[in-house]
């Protein structure tokens, strides 16, 4: 499970040092993709592969899951971290996050998210109100 927020810079080159805590769990691979709000979205092969398997599932008829699978298959890169834990961001999905040097890595259970420092503070800021009205709908039973 990936838990916590980190603040790594974006390289010259387009890469990103995995916080130390996420390393050994996406160690043999990763599959970074977009996200929703405009984040990116890492995750681990094997996690990948079941969502995947997921999406597959949904039948060719239902259009919302043709287009989401379309935008996530196709803007998906895979490599495994090198011995730093680096991984290189492509052009295209920085550019869809529009990703600067500063970002911010958190954990978010499943998968990682990659943001631009500015626009999670955005997103933060917007979110944390809603986030403490919430009383019931999002876990079954509660806490």
């Amino acid at each position: 499970m990936f838990l916590g927020t980190h603040t790594p810079r974006l390289d010259e080159k387009g890469r990103l040092i995995l916080p130390a805590k996420f390393r050994d769990e996406l160690a043999g691979g990763v599959v970074i993709t977009k996200g929703q709000e405009r984040c990116l979205y890492v995750f681990p092969t094997p996690e990948f592969q079941r969502i995947a398997d997921q999406l597959r599932e949904q039948p060719m008829t239902h259009k919302a899951a043709r287009a989401y699978s379309r935008v996530f298959f196709a803007s998906a890169h895979d490599e495994v971290p090198d011995k730093q834990g680096r991984v290189t961001i492509p052009g295209h999905l920085r550019e869809y996050a529009a990703l600067d040097r500063e970002l911010v890595v958190i954990g978010a259970s499943t998968r990682v998210e990659i943001w631009d420092k500015r626009a999670w503070e955005t997103y933060l800021a917007e979110s944390e109100d809603d986030f403490a009205d919430i009383e019931e709908g999002v876990l079954p039973g509660g806490l």
